[in-house]
């Protein structure tokens, strides 16, 4: 390894990140192997050895590919012989040392000096990567260039998920779509499909209505059917706990049918997300036995949380209403001193002859119902309070089980 020249070991790195991303995932290690070999070599390297364009090319993209940021700064103090270019080196340093935003004029000049070479498609999607840093939607152009001059590899990749990722930021769903369906036919088998799952679930969850069924299936008719599924479960999760619950009983529904006689756990994370959104329905005693069935154990500990949570609301719905609640508690109470009063008044009225006897008991009859306001408001307000503090109780409680 030694004696290899770095542009050679840079080849090798390249070959390996783009197999990793059509999804090699057995080429990561290699690829943790290679990166470790070039930075020494990198580093131990003579300065005649950078008297090769490709080599001084190979350390740049070396820099641009996940290598280490400080065997740059190494190499940009060591060369005595001006191999490499101040500027790109110089615009490069301070980006991946997180001075991006301070240097984008100078970044894209470069790019337009480099466009044509080796290190351009990583140069471009580094400017893109700042000016996407920047909310800047004019990176869209730059990603577009860098993916389609570097076809099939780790740049393509990246510059089709950033896309996707800004596109759903500026909600411009229709070229979010173009990019989703992109990625899904020519890097679902890449390590870092999660992240794209994560931002395609997001888009359809904001943008349901645009998208559609048909525009969902599109997209995931390039899955096999264990992604479809797992989509369709992400979209059901979040769609249960944001309150959307068609979208949620559908997407439930849609990852039920694609399961297999083996897949239990699916299965069960299905069910509980199809449970939790059909609480507010009238069947919400099935729903909670349902919910009550499912094994904990073939569920992960977030949806155990969650399956706790549905539980907790769904019992809650179907508790019947006690006497001392606040909405009970009122009628009766209010009830009480009107039959008393009116009994009373009645009797006092037959009994009472004299005009002083009479003005006597209204007198009393007034103060006694005076006095039943007053123990009646104190009551309300104590059923008001006691009805409050356990609702607020069990609102703490189901916080505590969604953290």
């Amino acid at each position: 390894m030694e004696t290899l020249e770095p542009y050679k070991l840079v080849r090798s790195l390249q070959f390996v990140q783009d197999a990793v991303v059509q999804g090699d995932h057995s080429a990561m290690e290699m690829q943790r192997f290679l990166i470790g070999v070039i930075d020494t070599r990198l580093r131990q390297a003579d300065q005649k050895v950078f008297d090769d364009p490709r080599n001084v090319d190979a350390a740049l993209i070396y820099a641009m590919s996940g290598g280490n940021p400080a065997t740059l700064d190494i190499l940009a103090i060591k060369d005595k012989f001006g191999n490499f270019d101040n500027e790109v080196t110089t615009v490069l340093r301070a980006y991946l040392n997180g001075r991006a935003a301070k240097t984008q004029t100078t970044l894209n000049d470069v790019v337009k000096i480099y466009r044509d070479t080796e290190i351009g498609p990583y140069i471009t999607l580094v400017a893109a990567n700042v000016m996407a840093s920047m909310n800047d939607v004019s990176a869209l152009e730059l990603f577009d260039w860098a993916r389609l001059t570097a076809p099939g590899t780790l740049v393509e990749e990246a510059a089709l998920r950033r896309s996707l990722f800004i596109t759903s930021q500026k909600n411009m769903v229709d070229e979010a779509l173009h990019y989703a369906q992109l990625y899904a036919r020519r890097f679902i088998n890449s390590p870092y499909a999660g992240q794209y799952a994560d931002l395609l679930v997001d888009l359809v969850l904001l943008n349901y209505k645009t998208v559609g069924d048909e525009g969902l299936s599109e997209i995931l008719s390039f899955m096999d059917r264990p992604r479809k599924r797992e989509i369709y479960l992400r979209i059901a999760r979040k769609a249960a706990i944001s309150g959307l619950r068609e979208l949620a009983v559908f997407s439930s529904d849609k990852a039920e049918s694609l399961l297999g006689s083996n897949d239990q756990t699916p299965q069960a994370m299905a069910e509980l997300y199809s449970g939790m959104a059909k609480i507010p329905t009238d069947g919400v005693d099935g729903v909670l036995q349902s919910i009550n069935a499912l094994s904990g154990a073939r569920l992960s500990r977030r949806d155990r949380a969650l399956r706790e949570a549905a539980r907790v609301v769904a019992t809650e719905v179907v508790r019947k209403p006690v006497l001392d609640s606040f909405t009970q508690a009122l009628p009766s109470i209010m009830a009480q001193p009107a039959v008393k009063q009116d009994d009373e008044t009645i009797k006092l009225a037959a009994d009472t002859e004299k005009a002083d006897t009479e003005k006597k008991a209204e007198s009393s009859i007034f103060r006694r119902a005076k006095s039943d306001d007053e123990l009646n408001r104190a009551a309300e307000e104590e059923a008001f309070k006691g009805f409050v503090s356990d609702r607020k109780l069990a609102l703490e409680r189901i916080d505590k089980l969604l953290e």
